[in-house]
Parts: structure tokens; sequence; C-alpha cells
């Protein structure tokens, strides 16, 4: 059996048509991105060291804001509050005192001896009227009314003195005594800060909504001061990262969408890419040139919506395509 004779030429035309077609299609729907799915981990310590008395939560829960993770002894610290405390309440004690002056009991004497000292002045000055009229008529002599004028002179001093005695113990205390009363009350106020905030850092609270991913010590055990004691994961903290061959990154952009398939999950996921790496990598090592530059590839991060990566976990392997736009 014959077959026609086929043109050299127009076959080589057809082949050049379906290496363009099929080389456009490669194009048009790349190859998945490997990668994996990356947590970053809060590990959660105390600035102070002490025994573990406490371990409120368990490896693999999860947590809300705020809920209490572990407990440190604190029974020397919670003793140097009470004593800074009552410190303070001291300083405030003896800075009112100063600012008052003397006692109401002090301020009652010191104006009866003003009122005595009254008395005895005005007495002097009816006394010294009388001799003033006797010394006139010559019935008396200049000594005896030179006495009664000196009396009266020394009485209305008497009265002056008793009188701004009782004006200064009711101004309270000097203006240095009362700077320095305000200085030693701030004094005890820092100290009485510090004791408490010391006591507040033996008890930590998970910083956000998290998974309790691992507890490293256990209760009895001595922590030393800024070692983790619970490591928590939380959903923000969740994202890709893949890898992009460099032909390819120029169609990869901060805040483009990107479908992540996870093995074992029935649809992809949706993220967002959030970081492109400035450096690159090569798998294997290779010479930079046109021929191999397809090995070099570029590190690329995507965020997920907290209630996606819930469910997702560090290390699993996953396939990344771009998102619809």
């Amino acid at each position: 059996m014959k077959f026609p004779r086929v043109n050299p030429r127009l076959l080589a035309l057809v082949s050049l048509a379906a290496t363009v077609v099929i080389t456009g299609c490669a194009r048009s729907s790349p190859k998945a991105w490997q990668g994996y799915i990356e947590g970053e981990f809060t590990y959660v310590s105390s600035p102070l060291g002490g025994r573990l008395e406490k371990l409120f939560v368990t490896k693999g829960t999860r947590i809300s804001s705020g809920t209490p993770l572990f407990e440190l002894e604190h029974a020397a610290e919670a003793a140097a509050l009470r004593q800074a405390t009552r410190q303070l309440e001291a300083s405030k004690a003896q800075l009112e005192d100063i600012r008052k002056g003397s006692r109401p009991e002090e301020i009652a004497a010191l104006e009866a001896h003003l009122g005595k000292a009254r008395a005895a002045a005005e007495l002097s000055r009816l006394d010294l009227a009388r001799q003033q009229s006797l010394f006139k008529s010559s019935a008396i002599s200049e000594s005896d009314f030179d006495r009664s004028r000196l009396t009266h002179e020394a009485d209305v001093r008497a009265v002056d003195e008793d009188q701004a005695r009782l004006e200064t113990a009711r101004l309270g205390g000097r203006p240095d005594a009362v700077e320095a009363a305000v200085a030693a009350m701030r004094a005890a106020s820092d100290a009485e800060s510090h004791a408490r905030w010391s006591v507040d850092q033996k008890v930590q609270a998970a910083p956000a909504a998290a998974l309790v991913y691992d507890t490293l010590y256990r209760e009895g055990e001595f922590v030393a001061a800024g070692a983790p004691v619970v490591s928590l994961l939380s959903p923000a903290n969740i994202k890709v990262r893949f890898f992009v061959p460099e032909p390819e990154l120029a169609r990869v952009k901060v805040g483009d969408p990107v479908a992540v398939r996870v093995e074992g999950m029935a649809a992809p996921v949706e993220a967002v890419v959030s970081y492109l790496s400035a450096q690159p990598e090569y798998t294997p090592p290779v010479l930079y040139n046109q021929d191999n530059r397809s090995k070099l590839v570029f590190m690329v991060e995507a965020s997920f919506a907290p209630a996606v990566a819930a469910d997702l976990h560090p290390g699993q392997p996953v396939d990344v395509r771009p998102g619809a736009k």
C-alpha cells in the first residue's frame, strides 16, 4: 500500500505550530510551586526566675487571649510588695502631717496663751492710764510711772510674740521640709510600683488566642529568668512559604492572591502574598547562565485568614498556584 508523499516543509510548519501551542499552554498554566506551612511561635517567659508553682494549660489545647498560662513562686515578691505599700502609706502620712502644721491640741494651747497675754496687756494699759493721771498731779514719782509704762510695753510685745507663734504653728512645715517629704513619698511610690510589677510578672497570660504548641517545664521545676515556659502558635503567625523560579517571579506581587492546596483537604485555601525574598536560592548550586536560570528560585511568603490558618500545621507540604485576581 502506498502512502501519499508528505511535503517536508509542511511537516516542519505543523511541528513548529504544535510546539508553539504546547509552549503557550505551559506558560499560561505554570506548574504548581512547591512549599510548606510555616509557623512563628511565641515563647512566653517571665523576666524573673523561680519555681514553677502552677501550669494552667496543657499541650495541644486552644486558648483565648488573656488565659493564664503559668505562675511562679512569688512569696518573696509579695512580702516586698507589702513592705513597700506600708512604707508608701507612712510617707503619705508624714507629708500630710508636715503640711497640716501643729496638732489641734497644740494650736488650742497657743490660742489660750495668746488670750492670756492680751488680757495682761489690757490690764497694764489701764494701769498705765491711771499712773499717768497720778503722775501729772505729782501724786507718784517718775520712777513709778516709768515702771508702769515699761510693763505695758512688755505685755504688748508678749502679745505680738504669741500671735506670731500661733500663725507659724498654723502654717505647717517649712517649704524645704515639705519638698523633702514629697520626694520621699515619690520614692516610696516608685518602690511600691516596682514591687507590684515583680509580683505581676510571676503570673503570665496568653497575649492572643493561640494553640498551646508545647509546655517546656513541669510544676516544681526551677525556671531561670527569661526561660520560655510555654510556646504558643497563633493563627495570625501561620503562613505558607513557597519557592518561585526566576522566570516566573515577575508574575508574583505582594498582595496577590494564591491558591494553596494542602494534602488531605478537599479544596485549596486562599492566601495573600505578603513577602518576596530579595535573595535568590539555587536548587542545586549551578552556574548562573541562560540555560540553567530556571533552577534559580526566590522564596515567597503568603498569609492566611485566621479562620483558615487555625486548621493548618507547620511542616505540611503544599502546592501553590496563582489565585484569581
